[in-house]
């Protein structure tokens, strides 16, 4: 199975990027920003996002665009601070464009501003990374 990792953040703390970097470990291929198009096809794209505004960033949504024809499967990992998941944004761009979304997601809640100091936490980290190894066999 070809596995390709994603990601978006555009926030100094970092959140979303670490996630990218347990996950990036976890299955040992490299976690590259949504600026960089896919260079092939993929069967399972980890796309590692954050809550925008209670919706995902445009910039997501022109990767989507930019890259669908190359795009399997997309498995949605999200930070944000609420703890709530992209997955039904994520879903509604992706079907758009044909392009299919697992059910199976990980969101976890993370740090703004004074909201939610400390996470995500090393747990939060590994839990990620477990979930992205178990959908990569």
């Amino acid at each position: 199975m070809k596995i390709a990792i994603s990601y978006f953040t555009k926030s100094k703390k970092g959140n979303t990027k670490k996630l990218a970097g347990a996950v990036s470990a976890a299955l040992g291929i490299e976690a590259l920003d949504v600026a960089s198009d896919l260079t092939e096809k993929v069967d399972r794209l980890f796309l590692i996002n954050a809550m925008d505004a209670a919706n995902i960033d445009r910039e997501v949504a022109r990767f989507l665009e930019r890259n669908k024809d190359k795009i399997g499967e997309v498995v949605n990992m999200n930070t944000s601070a609420s703890g709530a998941s992209t997955l039904n944004a994520v879903k509604k761009t992706a079907d758009a464009l044909g392009i299919r979304v697992s059910e199976k997601e990980f969101h976890c809640a993370a740090s703004w501003i004074f909201i939610n100091k400390g996470l995500p936490t090393e747990e939060d980290l590994k839990r990620a990374g477990e979930f992205a190894a178990g959908l990569s066999e």
